[in-house]
């Protein structure tokens, strides 16, 4: 997902708005990029190393600073860095692991890639996280880690899920990938987790291209994790320094230049996208067969990813994917926000089948992403419910029933 097509400026002064070109796309994501974003590139291009180096490296404090961590350690994605988080808890064959099915992300397959069985707990209905009432009763003595995430930037129940997890031994891993600058009681995402994990391609608010950064208050699997990641330069000399085999995991000086100056930008970038939130507030309001995102009591602030609206139960995920048909033939990007893993063919082939997560099918078949990022004006946003409520109408749905 890209933003519209712009022509080389000869002023780089001037700031990247993505001002809409007439009778072009409406975007699902646009990233925020001003000519700050342009000068610290460049610094990196005109230097010496582009490659991970110092830039990368202040990038990590920069980010572990920002959320009062110990360590932050930059990798090429979320998935990558979940799959490091994992390896380095000796977490593979034989052990399971615990996640919810309904994610826009496909991070929790890195469970798969290090060869652990991915166990799917249903999520609640309303804020589309990982109950711990519902992990719970998956658990086994196979179990070694559950993996809840901030779905779509709201946060989980962190109070009762880390309560679970230190009640039967387990890792408690945050997926962040959905999520940055929320709040749960007053601290932001990224804090709970023994390790949390974000991403920064599209659509997150801060965006270095492709990357991600593993969080963790732990020294010992902080040293694990930079293990696998990559052996030094001083270590070229042994391909096997330890019995963990580095895979080259880090990020460019390039990816880290855009990705540090958009974390100095990020709380003005997350005000701009709250606007367009209030936008989109004013307009759903008169649209009832639509329910704007829900935000549970213990959650204090709340960024979307993306603005997430739920069909009536009136509605099937037919008509749902008749409405996204609809939004692209009036160049309006959206999306159905998921496709539940378990109901994916590697999970099917291996057992799962659609009604086994009985809320996650229900939710995921209604939920519909619209666009949303700080170059949308108040004019796109009703156009874009607008063009919604008459699709609504051509697929024959009535109101909303919850």
């Amino acid at each position: 997902m890209t933003g519209p097509v712009m022509e080389p400026d000869e002023d780089l002064e001037e700031d990247f708005e993505g001002e809409e070109v007439a009778g072009s796309i409406i975007p699902l994501s646009d990233p925020d990029l001003t000519s700050v974003e342009l000068a610290a590139v460049e610094e990196v291009l005109r230097s010496a190393r582009v490659s991970h180096g110092p830039v990368a490296e202040a990038f990590e404090r920069a980010f572990a600073a920002y959320l009062g961590r110990r360590y932050a350690i930059a990798v090429p994605s979320g998935t990558i860095g979940l799959a490091l988080v994992l390896a380095a808890l000796k977490i593979g064959p034989g052990d399971e692991v615990i996640a919810p099915s309904f994610s826009w992300r496909e991070t929790a397959q890195a469970a798969a890639a290090v060869g652990a069985t991915l166990v799917f707990a249903d999520i609640d209905y309303w804020s589309g996280v990982l109950l711990a009432s519902k992990a719970e009763i998956k658990i086994t003595p196979k179990t070694r880690a559950i993996i809840a995430g901030n779905t779509n930037g709201h946060p989980a129940d962190w109070t009762s899920l880390r309560e679970l997890a230190d009640r039967h031994g387990l890792k408690l891993i945050e997926d962040s990938t959905e999520a940055i600058g929320s709040k749960y009681k007053g601290a932001l995402v990224g804090t709970f987790g023994d390790a949390a994990v974000f991403d920064f391609s599209q659509p997150s608010p801060l965006t270095c291209g492709e990357g991600g950064m593993i969080v963790t208050d732990s020294s010992e699997l902080a040293m694990a994790i930079k293990r696998r990641r990559a052996h030094q330069p001083q270590e070229r000399a042994s391909v096997a320094v330890t019995g963990d085999p580095a895979l080259q995991a880090q990020i460019s000086d390039i990816a880290a230049a855009l990705g540090l100056a958009q974390l100095r930008r990020l709380d003005e970038i997350l005000e701009k996208r709250r606007t367009v939130e209030h936008y989109y507030t004013r307009y759903v309001q008169s649209f009832e067969g639509i329910k704007p995102p829900y935000i549970a009591p213990d959650v204090t602030e709340i960024h979307w990813l993306l603005y997430v609206v739920h069909l009536g139960t009136r509605f099937s995920r037919s008509s749902r994917d008749a409405i996204v048909e609809d939004l692209a033939d009036e160049k309006v990007e959206a999306a159905a926000f998921c496709n539940p893993l378990h109901l994916q063919r590697h999970y099917v082939d291996r057992g799962s089948r659609r009604g086994d997560l009985f809320v996650t099918e229900k939710v995921a078949d209604r939920a519909v992403a619209l666009p949303f990022h700080c170059h949308l004006d108040e004019r796109q946003i009703e156009f874009i419910v607008a063009t919604m409520k008459d699709a609504s109408v051509n697929v024959g749905a009535g109101a909303a029933i919850y």
